[in-house]
């Protein structure tokens, strides 16, 4: 069952077709929507095998398709296009998108962003931590043996900017111009640790920090980040945070 609840209304959709490893939920363009698995693997001749369905605004299936291995984040932007941040598995495995670490896909399961064949990182990444997009610009958080990293992607100009994460421990995040809001989850408890930050001579640095309490629970994957609003869920209650 996906829940929407737009202006106090709330609208309830059947879904069909999802699977125990399902773990990531995204929105796409035209009411549509993304369930993906964090794994794939290549069947007998060779071709990797789907892992992401996108839905129909009625709950049906409407494509299977295959997005990259071992997804560690997953954000969409408003014209559909699916951002991921793979892990160590995926960079160091055979899937050949993953091994750049980041990437764009459209809801056909082409690749259409790479970083390195249009802009280069500073360093190679060895895992996503968060992402959000900002109207068509994505932002993506990803980790390395020399520290962390957020990259800022344009698609439309090709253009990739890095800056150093401003705070290490994050998995949410939330961009609107030169202000940035990070969360610091502790899972499993009914806590969250917010910190907003600013663009100050082309670095982030956190201005303020303050702690969230929600009635119940922050689990794995209960941030997410999208034009400047961070969305954060515990248990059954969703608070919403702006940047």
């Amino acid at each position: 069952m996906l829940v929407v609840v737009s202006d106090g209304v709330e609208r309830r959709t059947p879904v069909t077709g999802i699977t125990a490893s399902t773990g990531h939920l995204a929105l796409l363009s035209w009411s549509r929507f993304l369930l993906a698995s964090r794994r794939t693997s290549q069947d007998g001749t060779g071709a990797w095998e789907s892992n992401a369905v996108v839905y129909s605004p009625g709950g049906y299936p409407i494509s299977h398709i295959c997005i990259g291995d071992d997804l560690d984040y997953l954000v969409t932007d408003r014209d559909g296009g699916i951002w991921t941040s793979h892990g160590d598995e995926g960079i160091h495995g055979n899937h050949p998108a993953s091994s750049e670490g980041l990437a764009r896909w459209n809801t056909d399961g082409g690749q259409t962003w790479g970083p390195l064949g249009q802009g280069r990182l500073p360093v190679l990444p060895l895992g996503g931590i968060a992402g959000t997009t900002e109207e068509e610009v994505a932002w993506l958080g990803w980790y390395s043996p020399e520290g962390s990293f957020l990259s800022r992607v344009d698609p439309a100009a090709g253009s990739v900017t890095s800056y150093r994460q401003p705070l290490g421990d994050t998995d949410g995040i939330a961009v609107r111009g030169t202000r940035m809001l990070l969360s610091h989850q502790f899972h499993h408890r009914p806590g969250v640790e917010l910190n907003r930050a600013e663009l100050i001579d082309d670095a982030w640095v956190i201005t303020s920090q303050e702690h969230l309490r929600l009635p119940e629970p922050v689990t794995r994957r209960c941030v997410q980040g999208r034009d400047g609003v961070l969305w954060i869920r515990g248990g059954d209650t969703w608070v919403r945070v702006e940047a």
